[in-house]
């Protein structure tokens, strides 16, 4: 408050000295000859100060052209970014596709690209933002763009739908070993994990062959990848062997699914 006070008192004491100066005017060349020689230091401190309240003004009007240029540049800056998230999210939406291209899903089933929404780790779960207005049914499979199988959806909301995946405890399917005629029944276990169950101990199984779906049953297409074979064990009292699978799909990088809406 002070300093402002000061500005105020010199400025006040310039306004008189330049009214001063101007009414010279009506008194005689001599007398106004007299006033500039004495007072030429006084006159020269006044416009000093003069200068320096200009340039503060001046200072402050820059000061406020400068804040409208850096906002205007913020949002420049903003509006830029936003059109670089939204090219990205393009870019990566058209790989997935392509991907999916590739390995000819479009081909094989009507497809519906879906966003996960939300990912419940301890029920096995995911949600989708697409629903019953999207013409979504329960029992709809789920399969990323590498054609693997992910889940069933078991419940349609308006705009979303949860889906089941492979792991969860009550998830069961028929399935079997690529390139061969083993079937077996894949169970979900929790936690992400799977078993291939019901394969007799006479079967020739070994660890790293490939599991994918069957049609058997009516719950999924022919052929989707399920997983494949980690370990293996026997009993002596059990026809079946049991087989731990280690499933394709990885699921925090999972972002983006598609719904099968034929089959």
């Amino acid at each position: 408050m002070k300093p402002f006070l000061k500005r105020k008192k010199i400025l006040i004491i310039v306004i008189v000295g330049v009214t001063l100066v101007l009414s010279l005017n009506f008194f005689s060349k001599e007398v106004r000859g007299f006033f500039y020689s004495f007072s030429s230091p006084i006159q020269k401190s006044f416009w000093g100060v003069g200068n320096s309240i200009s340039g503060f003004f001046e200072g402050l009007a820059n000061t406020g052209k400068l804040k409208k240029e850096n906002d205007d540049l913020k949002l420049t800056i903003e509006q830029l970014l936003a059109e670089n998230m939204s090219l990205q999210e393009t870019k990566k939406e058209n790989e997935f596709l392509r991907e999916a291209l590739e390995i000819g899903l479009p081909k094989e089933f009507r497809l519906a690209l879906a966003e996960v929404i939300s990912k419940d780790i301890n029920q096995d779960c995911v949600l989708i933002d697409l629903g019953a207005k999207d013409g979504l049914l329960e029992g709809m499979p789920v399969i990323t763009q590498q054609k693997t199988l992910l889940g069933k959806i078991i419940e349609v909301y308006d705009s979303f739908s949860r889906v089941m995946l492979i792991s969860h405890q009550e998830s069961s399917f028929d399935a079997g070993v690529v390139d061969s005629n083993i079937t077996g029944v894949i169970k979900g276990k929790g936690s992400f994990e799977i078993e291939f169950d019901l394969v007799p101990k006479d079967e020739e199984v070994v660890e790293g062959d490939l599991i994918v779906s069957s049609a058997l049953g009516g719950l999924y297409p022919q052929g989707l990848l399920v997983g494949q074979v980690k370990k293996i064990e026997q009993s002596d009292i059990q026809p079946f062997y049991q087989i731990e699978v280690s499933p394709f799909f990885d699921l925090p990088e999972i972002d983006k699914v598609f719904v099968a809406l034929n089959f």
